[in-house]
This record gives C-alpha cells, sequence and structure tokens, in this order.
C-alpha cells in the first residue's frame, strides 16, 4: 500500500487531487457548528487545498500524509515560510497554522492529537482496501474526543469498478463509524463522466456513555 501511494505521487497519477477547494467543504462545514479556533484532523491529506480553505476559515490544520512528494507539492504552493522537526517517527513541516506531518496515520496516537477538535476526511477512507477501513474507521474515533465533529466523503461506483479510489457503499460507511459516531447522510451527488458518485456525510464522536 505504502509503495502503490508514492508510485502515484512520483508519476504525477493524481486524478484524485482537485485544484480547487471541494465543494462541499465549502457548503457544508459553516453549518456543522465546529468551534473557531478548533484544530482540524485531515487524515491520507496529500496536498489538498481543502487545508488551506480550513487555515484561512481560522481552523489551525494537522495534516497526516505518508508520501513526502505531496508534502513538498503542497508547501511548494505558498512562499509562506516552514520550519521542520521530528516527533515519534514522523517528519513534521508547518506553515503558517497548518502542520504537515509524513508518516504512517495509524502510528498517530492520542497524545500527538491531543488538540484535535474535528477532522476532515474527503480522500482517507475511500484510499483504503476494504480490509483495512474498520481499522480506519476505529483509529479516527480513538484519535477524536467525545463531540468532535467532521465532514466524511464517500465514493461508490456505477457497476464494478476498482480502486483507489474505492467504492464505499452507503451501509459500510453506516457500519465503519456508527458504533463511535452519529452520522448522517448530507448529500448524494449524481454520478460524473466516470460513473463516481460522491456521497457527504456529517459525523459527530458520541461520548462514552451516549447510546
Amino acid at each position: 500500500m505504502t509503495d502503490l501511494w508514492r508510485a502515484r505521487w512520483q508519476e504525477g497519477r493524481i486524478g484524485f487531487h482537485l485544484p480547487q477547494p471541494h465543494p462541499a467543504l465549502i457548503h457544508y462545514w459553516p453549518s456543522l457548528g465546529v468551534p473557531d479556533h478548533a484544530k482540524v484532523l485531515v487524515p491520507l491529506c496529500g496536498k489538498t487545498l481543502d487545508m488551506r480553505w480550513l487555515a484561512e476559515a481560522r481552523h489551525p490544520v494537522l495534516g497526516v500524509e505518508l508520501a513526502p512528494e505531496a508534502i513538498e507539492q503542497f508547501l511548494a504552493q505558498s512562499s509562506a515560510p516552514v520550519s521542520r522537526y521530528q516527533q515519534a517517527g514522523f517528519s513534521i513541516s508547518r506553515q503558517g497554522n497548518i502542520e504537515l506531518w509524513c508518516g504512517d496515520f495509524f502510528h498517530l496516537h492520542i497524545q500527538q492529537a491531543s488538540e484535535i477538535g474535528a477532522f476532515y476526511d474527503r480522500a482517507a477512507l475511500i484510499a483504503l482496501p476494504e480490509a483495512t477501513r474498520q481499522r480506519y474507521a476505529f483509529h479516527l474515533a480513538q484519535l477524536t474526543p467525545p463531540g468532535a465533529k467532521g465532514l466524511l466523503v464517500s465514493v461508490s461506483h456505477q457497476g464494478e469498478g476498482g480502486g483507489p479510489p474505492y467504492s464505499v457503499p452507503h451501509q459500510e460507511v453506516e457500519a465503519l463509524f456508527m458504533p463511535n459516531f452519529r452520522v448522517s447522510r448530507l448529500e448524494e451527488v449524481e454520478p460524473d463522466e466516470r460513473g463516481l458518485s460522491e456521497t457527504v456525510w456529517h459525523l459527530v464522536r458520541r461520548g462514552p456513555l451516549e447510546p
């Protein structure tokens, strides 16, 4: 899996990258009621401009990405200075109020994510094969405190489709996240010319005593 994504970034096979912030983020994020200055976790962030949008909306951002090529390309989009340091197996780059942690998302621990107050997943769940998605959903729950709100974008394919992005049906999204999150479906977008349909979800981390 690591080699696959590194190869895609090295070869420029990043059709999943958008040249602008995702429309669902712009449309739905303000309605979630995430507090100002809450730090937003962006797993498998790539070089998404969604992080710039969140930062401009007064949120510190913690992006986690396996491919250093993606991080360097993101940093190069701005002339702002960059500070770099190492922590617990991650190479960390900070530019403004955006921190980019280069390393394995599954090695990020709650102590390192202690300030997280919200999360945003546009391309993490759908980048993972089925066998890894349950581990991802559980790890995300471990990193987010009760009451933390997030936006998730899933993808489904018309007919037989490979990946990544992988097709994750609605029933699987609900089965993965409902044990630890309140899950609401906000929008299902009509399939594009590739037969890919995006669905936008609102997730809220449940408390320990919440049914």
